[in-house]
Parts: structure tokens; sequence; C-alpha cells
């Protein structure tokens, strides 16, 4: 099971459900801020975690975003000096 680099990002408008989502989430945080986080996953455990966090989350409401890091090209600038490269999104709900 190969484990690859991945953003997930979310908005969620419920402070309950956003604490619930944070702790989910901690298990597979390798570092982040506010609401994104970095993690490293294998697809099945990625389709794990989004159904887990799909019975916490409201889908009227709120949003959920997994991006994977594309490592097969370059970085892009994309403001000042940020770099960083982004594969299409690979789960989204809401």
């Amino acid at each position: 099971m190969k484990r690859r680099p991945a953003i997930i990002a979310y908005d969620i408008v419920s402070d309950a459900r956003r604490r619930k989502v944070r702790r989910r989430l901690a298990a597979w945080r390798l570092d982040g801020q506010y609401s994104v986080c970095e993690c490293r996953l294998a697809p099945r455990e990625a389709e794990e975690l989004f159904l887990q966090l799909a019975d916490i989350i409201d889908e009227q409401e709120d949003r959920l975003l997994l991006a994977w890091i594309d490592n097969h090209h370059d970085a892009r600038l994309l403001i000042g000096k940020g770099n960083i490269g982004f594969a299409e999104a690979g789960l989204y709900l809401g």
C-alpha cells in the first residue's frame, strides 16, 4: 500500500462538527494549520477517511476537499515566492 502526499482542506460551519473533523484528521495529519492538513494516504485510506468524515459533515453547509500533491510535475509559482504542485482533486464532498 503506497502512500502519497495529499492536502485536505475543509470549511465547516458548525463549531461542533469542525472539532470532530479536526479530531478525526489528527491521526492522519503530518502537518497543517487551521483548516488545511498535509497527510500521506494510500487511495483506500483516503476513501475510508472521507467516508468517516462524510458521517460528520453537513453536505449542504460544509465543504471538504482532498487534493493529491503531484510529484511527477514541476511546482508552479502561484503567488509571490510560493511554489506548490497539485494534481487534480481526488475526492470532493459538498
